[in-house]
Parts: C-alpha cells; structure tokens; sequence
C-alpha cells in the first residue's frame, strides 16, 4: 500500500504510538491499553477495543518490534479473531520510496480453527482501512 506520509512516522506510530489510535482513527480504534510492558517495548501485551463491520470487538497482542527493518508484528492472543482463527499475525514493514512518501508491506497469517472457518477477508480490509486512515492523520501532523 502507497502512503504518503514518511516511513519514519508511520513506524513510529504504529510501533509505539498505540494510545494515540483513538483521537486519529477513533471510528476504527475506540481504546489501546498496556495490559502487561509499556508503550515503547518489544513484548508489550497490549488489548485494543475496536469496531469492524459495526461490531464492538477485543483483542489482546503482544507486539514485536524491527527498528532497523521499520517493522512492526503484532501476534494475536486472546479476543474476538482468536475465536474464529488459532494463529493470527500480522506484520506492518514500512519501506522509504522518497522523503515524503513510503509503502506499508503488510504481511498476515492465520490458521483456522476447523476446516469450516471463514478466510479472515474481513480482518484483511480492516487493517487494510486502518493503515491508509493513520496515513491521512499522519499527513495532517506532518503539516
């Protein structure tokens, strides 16, 4: 995904900027608590209360940092994903394209429960969503 804002901020935010969510994409990210760590380590288990497709949903990630790729992953807990998948990860790798500008690589991973259980198509437009709103706020603090 092609953003505008620089690979540096983007990495910064979502890397340890999560309490900030609410006030930039508050109608995706409602809360984001530090349940075990702090905001800033690699580690840090955090529950994120979130609204995808109208529904008030929870999950519970512990979150891996790359400083020197501009990489964040987030690994799936506990929460309302973790009901309908067993593994679900997703890694956010910000890559520079220009002073200004970068992609948002985002890798995901999951597993499902049982052979009947839905792809996560939903989960994927989601954070799809997620990432090119916190462009659009990040653009306006770059200001």
């Amino acid at each position: 995904m092609c953003l505008k804002g620089t690979a540096e901020k983007h990495y910064k935010r979502w890397r340890s900027e999560h309490n900030l969510f609410p006030d930039a994409i508050g109608h995706h990210i409602q809360g984001v608590t530090v349940h075990d760590g702090d905001w800033d380590s690699h580690g840090t288990i955090k529950i994120w209360n979130y609204t995808r497709d109208g529904m008030e949903e929870m999950f519970k990630e512990m979150i891996e940092m790359d400083d020197e790729k501009m990489a964040v992953t987030i690994n799936g807990l506990e929460g309302h994903v973790m009901e309908e998948l067993k593994v679900y990860v997703v890694t956010f790798h910000f890559i520079p394209t220009s002073e200004e500008g970068c992609i948002c690589k985002v890798t995901m991973v999951w597993g499902k429960r049982n052979e009947d259980s839905p792809e996560p198509i939903n989960y994927m437009k989601f954070v799809e969503m997620m990432v090119a709103d916190m462009d659009d706020y990040i653009l306006q603090d770059q200001e």
